[in-house]
C-alpha cells in the first residue's frame, strides 16, 4: 500500500469558495482597469501602480502613509513611487511640515492619468448598476464590507 492511499481524503467544498470568487473578481477588476488605461493611451501603466493610485489623495501624501493604507511595505511603495516619478506621473517634493520628508503628488500628466482611472471606475459602477440594479449593487457593497470587517476584526472604513 502506498503512503498516499494511507492518507485520508481531503474534504473539499462542493461549490466555488467565497475567497476564490472574491479573488477572481478582484483580478478581473484590476485587469479591466489596466486594459482601460492602456486603451486611453496610458500604455506605460502597470498593475503595480495601483498601490499609488488607490492611496494618493489629490493634495499628496507621504509614501510611508500610502504604504500603510495599501498594506504593503515602505520599500515596495518607494519602488513604485520612484517608477511612477520616472514616468512623469508623480513627483516628490519637500514636506512643508518636515523638510527631511517628501510628499508624493501627481504631476499635471499624472492628474490626467488618475482622472482617466476615476472615470473608468465610474463607468464600471454604471455598468454594474445597469446589470444588477441599485439594490443588488448596494447589497453587494454591504456584504463585501461586512466580510472585510468580520475577517479583519475591525469596522470597515467609510
Amino acid at each position: 500500500m502506498s503512503r498516499a492511499s494511507e492518507q485520508p481524503d481531503l474534504e473539499r467544498p462542493h461549490f466555488e469558495p467565497f475567497i476564490a470568487l472574491a479573488d477572481k473578481c478582484a483580478r478581473a477588476l484590476r485587469n479591466d482597469m489596466l486594459t482601460s488605461a492602456h486603451a486611453r493611451g496610458f500604455t506605460e501603466l502597470a498593475g503595480a501602480h495601483d498601490a499609488v493610485f488607490a492611496t494618493l489623495p489629490p493634495e499628496g501624501a507621504r509614501a510611508a502613509d500610502m504604504a500603510t493604507r495599501a498594506g504593503i511595505t515602505r520599500q515596495s511603495m518607494g519602488e513604485v513611487v520612484r517608477d511612477m516619478a520616472r514616468l512623469g506621473i508623480v513627483e516628490m517634493v519637500p514636506d512643508p511640515s518636515d523638510r527631511r520628508a517628501k510628499i508624493v503628488r501627481y504631476t499635471d500628466y499624472g492628474r490626467k492619468v488618475a482622472q482617466g482611472g476615476f472615470d473608468h471606475v465610474l463607468e464600471v459602477e454604471d455598468m454594474l448598476r445597469e446589470e444588477f440594479g441599485e439594490e443588488d449593487l448596494a447589497t453587494t457593497r454591504r456584504v463585501l464590507a461586512r466580510v472585510r470587517e468580520l475577517l479583519a476584526g475591525s469596522p470597515a472604513p467609510d
